[in-house]
């Protein structure tokens, strides 16, 4: 079989033609993109805009330019996410209203973007289409966000990153993660598995110092089941109310009270493939492309409200119609990368003088982090055999990328006529400097 294409570009701008925002138009034209839809469909645009106070998101004028690519041949663009389990007490997507307020803070409006921003699953997360997976390696089926599965074609940007749980965040991620609604994320969470399920996890309750812990309240309201009791003497937990949401799961990290059961985080990566395959089954074959960006590759997800800081530098984007292939090619060339200095992968130990190469993105659990496409590529849903592609660079007549066609010299000839900034006696100032230079050099 033919190997799978992946298009590349570095993260390098020396020039308006260099760009990384001409770049994401042109890998689009390139991997051939626009073959995804026809003309007059409705194209979803899939990203992660940020959790609250994230800093290292993709940012908006990179949406803006596939908005824009989209439009150019015919398709019907909006941009979407879905809501999120209350995954931490203070998680700010977990319905509809709250996702949307907290974008907009981070900069995306229908005007930024250039078309609506639709919440797929709806307001709670309950809007869904349910999806047979009797192939699925451990979820036989899925829910689906509404507004994704009922898109004619999917363009799914992607920022490549670290996770803490799934062991890199990627194509696979963004798709079997975020296109599923709220249902869906319990359903790959595991909620209420017989075996994975966090209802099984090890609880230490002498470990909790109860009221007199600083954050007792905290922990107690992270349960949406209202199954964490604080006491004076410690805590109770009813464990037949969990359902994996994950919301005690961070609160009680440095407290030791909860130890997952074992091989759940493994299981959710399995999930994870799953759940992308799902709904890549509500396309038609061929109607679903990929661009990533390995660039603010950070340890943590963009779900944390935090961005720490990179731990590899800036790798650049990658472009395929394949999932599996264009995550792998991302995590190789992470792997030939050198970890950043004073970042993570040096706390870690993954900085070597002799070996100067970084395990990118492996998790608090220590997984393998090619199970997403391990199991991805068992699902059939794309290969990890890749030939990666280099397009040359383009000659653009930039002026179709500024904000107007003309020089800006031109626009401002007929005001400076009127009112120049310049006055005509000059500026008031010395002959020289009335200092002896030596004193700042």
């Amino acid at each position: 079989m033919p190997k799978s294409e992946v298009y590349f570009v570095d993260s390098r701008s020396l020039s308006p033609n260099t760009s990384l925002v001409v770049k994401t138009q042109d890998l689009f034209e390139a991997a051939g993109l626009y073959e995804c839809f026809n003309p007059g469909d409705k194209v979803a645009i899939k990203i992660h805009m940020g959790e609250y106070n994230n800093t290292r998101y993709l940012r908006p004028v990179f949406v803006r330019a596939i908005v824009e690519k989209v439009k150019e041949h015919g398709g019907v663009p909006f941009v979407t996410d879905t809501t999120t389990l209350p995954y931490t007490p203070f998680a700010s997507r977990s319905t509809a209203y709250d996702h949307l307020k907290t974008v907009a803070r981070n900069g995306f409006t229908s005007e930024t973007v250039g078309c609506p921003i639709a919440i797929a699953d709806g307001e709670v997360g309950t809007d869904d289409v349910w999806v047979d997976l009797p192939e699925g390696l451990l979820l036989l089926e899925q829910y689906v966000a509404k507004a994704i599965a009922e898109a004619d074609a999917m363009i799914v940007l992607s920022h490549f990153k670290g996770h803490p749980l799934g062991t890199y965040g990627g194509a696979i991620k963004n798709v079997g993660a975020g296109c599923v609604s709220k249902r869906g994320k319990y359903n790959f969470h595991l909620a209420n598995h017989p075996e994975y399920g966090l209802q099984n996890s090890v609880f230490k309750p002498r470990r909790c110092k109860g009221m007199d812990c600083e954050k007792w309240q905290l922990c107690e309201n992270s349960c949406p089941e209202g199954a964490i009791k604080i006491t004076e003497n410690g805590i109770k937990w009813d464990r037949e109310k969990c359902n994996s949401c994950l919301g005690h799961l961070f609160v009680a990290s440095d407290c030791l009270v909860w130890y997952p059961p074992y091989l759940f985080f493994m299981a959710t990566a399995v999930a994870i493939a799953d759940s992308a395959a799902a709904v890549l089954n509500t396309f038609k074959e061929g109607k679903v492309g990929f661009i990533n960006f390995a660039i603010d590759v950070t340890p943590f997800c963009d779900c944390v409200n935090w961005s720490d800081m990179p731990i590899v530098p800036d790798l650049g984007l990658f472009t395929s119609k394949d999932i599996v292939a264009v995550d792998t090619a991302c995590l190789d060339l992470s792997k030939k990368s050198r970890g950043m200095h004073e970042s993570l992968a040096e706390e870690k130990g993954a900085i070597a003088e002799e070996t100067p190469k970084f395990t990118a993105c492996s998790s608090y659990a220590g997984e393998e982090e090619r199970i997403q496409i391990n199991c991805s590529r068992k699902l059939g849903i794309g290969s990890m055999d890749y030939e990666l592609k280099k397009p040359p660079l383009m000659n653009h007549d930039i002026s179709n990328y500024m904000v107007g066609t003309d020089p800006v010299a031109i626009r401002l000839r007929d005001f400076y006529k009127l009112d120049h900034p310049v006055p005509k006696g000059g500026f008031k100032r010395r002959h020289k400097m009335n200092f002896d230079l030596n004193e700042i050099l």
